[in-house]
């Protein structure tokens, strides 16, 4: 049932779209990649965004963990010309845990936690130039034991991004998170950034190298994470997007690969 929301949503996303009168901005989606752009969706448009699939690998000496997602959505609606809400859900998650020395299998699936933010941009919401926002967030504990984090959480984002010409862009993503401890129980802070180099491969396709890292002062053990991302994007139109991209962890706290594709549509 659940994976079947994923399909009904990859096929309004592919439906034909509609005129509108207003001169647009270019698509600036979220997705893909690590960090998150400034841009902000203008006044009265919503842009849908949708994982279609996502598999992470973690592994180690004593066990090898598989996270699996489908219909990771998020809705961003244009408030004003430089605020947007956004509301996010992941439709689908399974994780299949071995342990490498007893051989025993676990497994569990279910919905994702919510996250709502706002994005209020401080200068060029349409991501030229330089530009700058500010993005608090909240996530509310409805998901299961699967990919939920089991209670409320909340941190701020500061996207920027720099237009460097050529077709090259610099983007950064500083965050601080009251992240939720492993337990489910209580809260602690984790911060870092993301930092990526966008390049226009064409007239429609383009490519982002990016990394992050990620500090996080779990009481149960602080570990810091880092990451290496590319991902590609290709815009046969002006309103409509497919992605695909591979992250790879960079140190023994981070995951050992992530594979995800995706579609994102402005109505």
């Amino acid at each position: 049932m659940k994976a079947r929301i994923a399909m009904v949503l990859a096929g309004l996303f592919l439906a034909p779209a509609s005129a509108h009168a207003q001169e647009e901005r270019a698509l600036c989606a979220d997705r893909p990649g690590l960090g998150t752009p400034p841009c902000t969706v203008e006044p009265g448009r919503i842009v849908m965004e949708l994982g279609l699939g996502d598999w992470t690998r973690e592994s180690d000496a004593q066990s090898r963990t598989d996270t699996m997602e489908a219909g990771e959505l998020l809705m961003r609606v244009g408030l004003t010309d430089s605020l947007e809400a956004q509301l996010g859900w992941t439709a689908y998650g399974h994780v299949r845990s071995r342990d490498r020395i007893s051989g025993l299998i676990d497994r569990s699936d279910g919905v994702g936690d919510v996250r709502v933010a706002l994005l209020q941009n401080l200068r060029s919401p349409d991501g030229s130039g330089f530009s700058i926002a500010v993005m608090p967030y909240a996530t509310a504990p409805v998901g299961g034991a699967a990919i939920g984090a089991g209670d409320w959480g909340a941190g701020l984002l500061v996207p920027i991004s720099f237009d460097l010409g050529a077709g090259l862009s610099l983007g950064l993503t500083p965050e601080a998170d009251v992240a939720i401890d492993e337990d489910g129980d209580g809260r602690h802070l984790a911060f870092g950034s993301v930092i990526g180099l966008g390049m226009a491969l064409g007239e429609t396709l383009s490519a982002t190298v990016e990394t992050s890292l990620m500090r996080d002062d779990d009481p149960d053990g602080h570990s810091t994470q880092a990451l290496g991302g590319l991902s590609l994007a290709w815009q046969p139109s002006d309103a409509i997007q497919f992605d695909i991209g591979l992250n790879i962890g960079l140190n023994e706290d981070s995951p050992d690969s992530e594979v995800y594709l995706g579609i994102a549509r402005r109505f």
